[in-house]
């Protein structure tokens, strides 16, 4: 009989140890998983500052082209009166 208690008590005392190491392992795996995450969400914002950053770029970029269009037709109308007055 004391045997068997003696077991028992064995196969419970191993049967809690696993579940310790289980739960250890499971927290492991979950804090790996939350630096993972914070990981990504790092990357994600400095990709998403930096398609901003691009974006502004961009924009200025189509601003400082308009411009300069402009101020091409008008040079090109003043040498067109230019050449207007010269031929008269």
């Amino acid at each position: 009989m004391i045997d068997t208690l003696n077991l028992t008590l064995a196969t419970i005392i191993a049967m809690i140890a696993a579940l310790a190491y289980m739960l250890r392992v499971v927290v492991t795996m979950e804090r790996r998983i939350a630096r993972m995450n914070f990981n990504l969400e790092r990357l994600t914002y400095k990709i998403l500052k930096e398609e901003e950053r691009l974006e502004k770029e961009e924009e200025q970029l189509e601003k400082d082209e308009k411009f300069l269009a402009k101020e091409e037709e008008k040079e090109a109308e003043a040498l067109a009166k230019k050449k207007g007055k010269r031929r008269k």
